[in-house]
């Protein structure tokens, strides 16, 4: 039965219960995450002899919860953990004292709050605590900004993507073309802006743009695989699953570790978050930690997948569903 054929006052009725939902889901999705950031197990570095580094250590942990500390001998491991994104800084107790290290690439939120805690907690000796920023973030987007907002138009691109190559009919390895065809240009046109026009993402351009690529061509996968296997409301899944959770739960304002559980995990498995991750990585930290590609690279593989699936499922049923048809009648 099509929505069209249900009686005047059932449609009505399901109008006014399906607005409210969704825009209670919205506010859930989006005001949740953003009401509760905080930090939560932030892997911080802590170096310099063991002796030395247990009162800073003590000290932080006492912010229970907020901060995961990691051990290193000296500031050049603390360094190197930095640029190999394993900790977003560290505290490096040296003889003239305690000095933070922070990259601002990697969260300008986050090297912000750890300021706030390491000052905070310098602030009883009175001593000030020198601070370097050893992975800085693009000159001309020093907060991030196009980082952040680029989460949405990514989303849409691939929500687009998926919905036109459903509604155009395109099946199998044409439908497959066509999402990886758009995937490309959409990945050449937000670089060229991000990284050439704007100089926010730097970096090697193809990287930057391949990255941008990969994490539409997910998307897009995804809400065309589920739109083939399920039909038109798998559409409707694909896009509550990108645009509701994947793109609020993503952390591209703060961090994932900044969002309250489970929201940063679930939205590191997802496109948006994986693809603002792989992000951060190819365009300041020479592609350090990119395990959110093989994140990006399942989503698109398993959404083409269920793109040639569902035509190749459809082939054998139709078939089937036109003989019935054709099947004559028996007399009397």
């Amino acid at each position: 039965m099509s929505p069209t054929s249900l009686p005047t006052h059932r449609r009505i009725a399901a109008v006014l219960v399906l607005i409210p939902v969704l825009v209670a889901l919205a506010l859930w999705a989006f005001a949740w995450p953003a009401a509760r950031t905080a930090p939560r197990d932030v892997p911080l570095g802590v170096a310099g002899p063991p002796a030395a580094t247990a009162p800073v250590a003590r000290q932080l942990e006492q912010r229970e919860g907020a901060f995961d500390l990691h051990r290193y001998a000296d500031e050049a491991e603390a360094r190197d953990a930095i640029e190999d994104r394993e900790v977003y800084g560290a505290v490096v107790v040296t003889p003239q004292g305690p000095k933070l290290l922070t990259a601002s690439a990697a969260s300008p939120a986050v090297a912000q709050l750890l300021q706030q805690a390491v000052a905070h907690q310098a602030g009883a000796s009175g001593q000030a605590v020198p601070t370097e920023d050893v992975v800085l973030a693009a000159a001309n987007d020093p907060r991030g900004a196009v980082l952040n907002t680029s989460v949405l138009p990514l989303a849409l691109a691939g929500i687009g993507a998926g919905v036109a190559v459903t509604l155009f009919g395109l099946r199998g390895l044409v439908a497959v073309g066509a999402l990886a065809g758009s995937a490309a240009l959409v990945g050449g046109v937000a670089a060229t802006l991000s990284h050439s026009w704007l100089d926010a993402l730097p970096g090697n351009w193809w990287a930057v743009a391949g990255t941008f690529a990969l994490a539409t061509l997910a998307v897009s996968g995804a809400v065309a695989g589920l739109a083939a296997l399920l039909g038109r409301p798998g559409l409707g899944l694909g896009a509550l699953l990108m645009m509701l959770i994947g793109n609020p739960f993503s952390g591209a304002a703060s961090a994932p570790e900044m969002l309250p559980e489970p929201a940063g995990v679930i939205g590191q498995w997802l496109p948006p978050g994986a693809g603002v991750s792989l992000l951060r990585s190819v365009a300041f930290f020479d592609g350090a930690a990119v395990g959110p590609a093989l994140t990006l690279t399942w989503w698109a593989v398993l959404g083409l997948g269920a793109v040639l699936v569902g035509h190749a499922v459809r082939g054998r049923t139709a078939p089937a569903a036109d003989a019935t048809e054709r099947e004559p009648a028996l007399a009397g």
